[in-house]
C-alpha cells in the first residue's frame, strides 16, 4: 500500500509528519476513509483549500492554501479553528455554524480585518464552507474553499474613486473657470485688460490640469504647488512656499496636485482668495527615512466657519490625497483661516 498522503507538494509531507494523536482529528491510523480521500483530493487540488475536522476542528490544507495564513502558516497545521482564525473568528463562526448544521455557505467578497502578517490589514474573501461527513454519515467536519479577492475589490474601489475624482475635477475647472473670469471682469479697467486677463488665466489652468498627468520621473513640490495654484492667484506676492527640492514620483505628484487644486479652488471661492488682501503659506519638510510634512495655512479672507456636512473635497485632501502618501491628511477650520496638513511618507524610484 501507498503512503499516505501521496504527492500533493510540500504539505503532504508535513501531514504525514505530524502527531495527529494529540488532536480532536485522532491518530492518523484511526482517520475514517472519508476523511482520507478528501484530504488527498484536497493535497491534489491546485485551487486554496483547507479542512477543519474533529470537535475542535483541527486545520488541515493544501499549498495553494499556505499563502492566505501569512505569517501564521509556522506551526499553523493541526491548530484549532477558533485559534488558527482568531482574528476573523466572530465574523466567520455563523457561516461554520451553518456549514456543521448540514447546509453550506457561499459568500462573496466578505471584508474580514486580519492580523496574519504583524499588522492589521483590510482583506475581502470570497469562500464556501460545506459539511464533512465522516463514515457514519455524521458531520464531523468543514471543507473551505477560499479566494483572496482583496486586489479585485480595491481595484474596483479605486476606479469608482477615480470616476468620481474625475466628476469633481471638472466640476471645479468650471467652477475655477467662472470665478477667475468674474473676478478679472470686476477688477478690469477695461475690456482689452480683461480678455488678456482672461487669456492668461485660462492657460495657467490648463497647466495646472496638465501635471495630473503622469510624467516618467514626477515633478518637484515647488512646481506642483506654483503650477496647481497659478490660474488662482491674481497676485504672486500672495503666496508664500517654504521647503527644500523635493521630487516626488508620478502618482504622488497627482495625489498632492489634486489636494493643492481643491485647496486653491476653495480659497477663491470662500478662503484666502476670495478677497484682495488673503494670503496663502504653503511649507513642506522631509526627513531621511523619508517622512513627508505638507502644511497649507490661509490668512487674511473672511472669517471661517467650519462646514455644516463634509463634502466630497474635504474627503478627497482628508483621505484620498493622503492614501498617496500612506499617510494621513486633516482640514481644520481655524476662525483666521484654512489650515490643511498632509503628514506620510515619499516613494522612492522602487516603489513607484
Amino acid at each position: 500500500m501507498s503512503e499516505f498522503p501521496n504527492g500533493g507538494g510540500e504539505m503532504a509531507g508535513a501531514i504525514r509528519a505530524f502527531d495527529w494523536s494529540k488532536t480532536s482529528v485522532g491518530a492518523m491510523a484511526t482517520w475514517p476513509a472519508s476523511l482520507r480521500a478528501v484530504v488527498q483530493m484536497m493535497l491534489h487540488q491546485q485551487h486554496a483549500i483547507c479542512l477543519f475536522w474533529g470537535t475542535d476542528l483541527n486545520i488541515i490544507y493544501n499549498d495553494a492554501y499556505r499563502p492566505f495564513l501569512g505569517d501564521k502558516e509556522v506551526g499553523a497545521l493541526g491548530q484549532p479553528f477558533h485559534e488558527i482564525w482568531s482574528d476573523v473568528w466572530e465574523d466567520v463562526k455563523p457561516f461554520a455554524d451553518q456549514a456543521l448544521s448540514g447546509s453550506g455557505t457561499f459568500t462573496e467578497n466578505l471584508r474580514l480585518l486580519m492580523q496574519r502578517n504583524g499588522f492589521l490589514e483590510e482583506t475581502f474573501w470570497t469562500f464556501s464552507y460545506s459539511p464533512l461527513f465522516d463514515d457514519a454519515g455524521e458531520i464531523a467536519g468543514i471543507i473551505d474553499v477560499a479566494v483572496d479577492t482583496t486586489r479585485l475589490v480595491q481595484s474596483k474601489r479605486k476606479e469608482e474613486l477615480l470616476r468620481r475624482e474625475l466628476v469633481h475635477r471638472v466640476k471645479n475647472a468650471m467652477a475655477v473657470t467662472s470665478a477667475v473670469v468674474s473676478a478679472t471682469m470686476r477688477h478690469a479697467n477695461n475690456l482689452e485688460e480683461a480678455r488678456d486677463t482672461v487669456a492668461k488665466r485660462i492657460a495657467a489652468l490648463g497647466k495646472a490640469q496638465s501635471l495630473l498627468d503622469e510624467s516618467d520621473d514626477g515633478a518637484t513640490v515647488d512646481a506642483i504647488v506654483l503650477e496647481s495654484m497659478a490660474a488662482h492667484l491674481d497676485d504672486r506676492a500672495r503666496l508664500t512656499i517654504d521647503g527644500p527640492p523635493v521630487r516626488v514620483q508620478p502618482q504622488q505628484a497627482v495625489g498632492l496636485s489634486l489636494a493643492i487644486y481643491e485647496l486653491a479652488t476653495n480659497a477663491l471661492k470662500h478662503g484666502a482668495l476670495s478677497n484682495a488682501a488673503g494670503t496663502v503659506s504653503v511649507s513642506w519638510s522631509v526627513d531621511e527615512l523619508a517622512a513627508f510634512r505638507f502644511v497649507w495655512v490661509e490668512a487674511g479672507g473672511p472669517p471661517v466657519a467650519a462646514p455644516t456636512r463634509r463634502g466630497f473635497g474635504t474627503r478627497l485632501t482628508d483621505q484620498i490625497v493622503a492614501n498617496y502618501f500612506g499617510g494621513t491628511g486633516q482640514t481644520t477650520y481655524e476662525r483666521h483661516g484654512v489650515r490643511f496638513e498632509l503628514n506620510g511618507t515619499i516613494q522612492n524610484d522602487d516603489e513607484a
